[in-house]
């Protein structure tokens, strides 16, 4: 599903986060540019997703987070998400009861009015027809979601953030559980969402295989700070990335797996 819109980046200024004391996000700094496909890597407990909550508004986080001209910090969830930004969890959550062109729908409908949304519609909108392309899910449209592979669901909560046009997507391992076909897949599908440059993703993963097949910039976080920043060479070169997924600085062993992470 493309747009004619420009991509929109992501600032990210003195962010910090804590829970009864406890610093989980330590001053990041962080920018991803507009169309980027950003991966975040690093251990248990480094804090990643407590920083795509902060992004995300759920959680109080003081510094600065900027989209699209726009400040985040001290907004509503739901005033984050009219400004075009989407998020999604490690369990998919759709409405398993409903088919797939019904979850898409109902996605698209966000935006619309009451009246509207009680017209019946008469075939499948472009929009969603689009996004049933893109995220491979046309032959299943008719298909309730709650039968759908693990990696489907996925697929189809990710179409539902792109009917809504969401400009950033914030994706929280999104391959965890999947197979090798269904990881494969998705990557090709978080290629296919920004390879216009209209949309901004950024991914939480440990599966580190992913990361290097997928990723165009990687930031790895380690004690709630960022520790290493550039591209996936980059970051697997750094003497202090290897430092702590591996305990000693050796450049000639790489980051490990996801099982060993």
């Amino acid at each position: 599903m493309s747009s004619d819109k420009p991509g929109e980046g992501l600032s990210v200024r003195d962010l910090r986060v804590s829970f009864d004391g406890f610093t989980a996000v330590d001053g990041v700094n962080l920018d991803v540019r507009p169309g980027d496909l950003r991966f975040l890597i690093g251990p248990n407990g480094a804090g990643k997703t407590t920083l795509v909550d902060a992004v995300s508004g759920l959680v109080r986080a003081t510094g600065s987070v900027r989209f699209g001209g726009q400040e985040l910090i001290g907004k509503a969830v739901h005033r984050i998400a009219r400004l075009g930004i989407g998020r999604t969890f490690q369990t998919a959550t759709v409405f398993e009861e409903l088919t797939v062109l019904q979850n898409l729908d109902i996605a698209a409908g966000a935006g619309r009015g009451p009246l509207t949304m009680l017209r019946r519609r008469r075939g499948v909108p472009e929009p969603v027809a689009e996004v049933l392309e893109t995220t491979g899910l046309t032959g299943l449209r008719d298909r309730p979601a709650g039968v759908l592979a693990h990696g489907q669901k996925q697929w189809l909560e990710i179409g539902m953030l792109l009917v809504q046009d969401v400009r950033l997507l914030l994706l929280d391992e999104p391959v965890a559980g999947m197979s090798h076909e269904e990881r494969e897949a998705t990557g090709e599908l978080l290629r296919r969402v920004n390879e216009d440059s209209t949309r901004t993703v950024v991914v939480i993963e440990h599966d580190m295989d992913f990361m290097r097949s997928f990723a165009s910039s990687v930031s790895v976080l380690h004690a709630g700070k960022v520790l290493s920043e550039g591209t996936v060479t980059d970051v697997q070169a750094d003497p202090r990335v290897q430092e702590v997924y591996l305990g000693r600085a050796s450049v000639a062993e790489p980051v490990p797996s996801a099982q060993e992470a």
